[in-house]
């Protein structure tokens, strides 16, 4: 009687503050989408604190007084101003120093990889295949099809696409509701510490630990 399969590791990751530097472009495009609507914008921590939320909850949590759809107005607003910018060669979203080279090295030891972020598919897509590292990941998970973090749906359907079980998955982000997604998901949570939540904030939702560098991470992923 053969033994039964063992379920595929997955590496989990988010996007924007874990995979490249977008902060420059969210702060500005957050400033365009206020500005279409005649309101001052947010200070730039403001904007970095929601980062990795979906659009309408993270203007929710920007103007908690407004109503519903006027959230909803100023996210499609956010991604007019975003569309504006990418057109005229305004968005950069670089790769963390030495991702690239993770990601290569991960995929050829056997590694599933995933993103869920709170990007829609279409940024997501140009983003990794401007960076030529689309073609390494197995599930691409965004806010168009999920609610958002820290519910675990993006999280639970990553698994499933990659044949993976909670045991064998991490997810990877530089967020609280990262490490809050990892939790309701039931796999472990693993921050960085060069995106936009500070490390308190990341062992305080879950982190099992908060890698320092791209080498602290690789040996992170590697002792699951």
């Amino acid at each position: 009687m053969s033994a039964p399969n063992r379920p595929n590791r997955l590496a989990l990751f988010d996007c924007d503050g874990t995979l490249v530097d977008s902060q420059h472009d969210i702060v500005e495009a957050m400033n365009r989408c206020f500005h279409a609507v005649k309101l001052v914008p947010p200070t730039r921590l403001e904007t970095l604190a929601v980062i990795g939320l979906s659009l309408p909850q993270a203007m929710a949590r920007l103007l908690p007084d407004a109503e519903g759809h006027f959230h909803e107005h100023l996210a499609e607003q956010y991604k007019l101003a975003f569309q504006h910018m990418r057109r005229t060669n305004g968005v950069s979203e670089p790769l963390y120093p030495g991702m690239s080279e993770l990601i290569v090295r991960l995929a050829d030891d056997g590694w599933m990889l995933g993103v869920a972020t709170g990007k829609s598919d279409r940024g997501l897509n140009l983003c990794l295949t401007g960076h030529g590292i689309i073609e390494h990941f197995v599930t691409l998970q965004t806010a168009d099809r999920h609610p958002s973090k820290p519910h675990p749906s993006m999280a639970l359907q990553a698994m499933a696409d990659a044949g993976a079980a909670p045991e064998t998955t991490l997810m990877i982000g530089d967020t609280s509701y990262d490490m809050e997604m990892a939790q309701n998901a039931g796999m472990r949570g693993l921050g960085v510490n060069w995106g936009y939540h500070s490390v308190d904030e990341l062992i305080e939702a879950g982190a099992h630990a908060v890698a320092v560098d791209i080498d602290d991470l690789a040996r992170h992923i590697a002792a699951l």
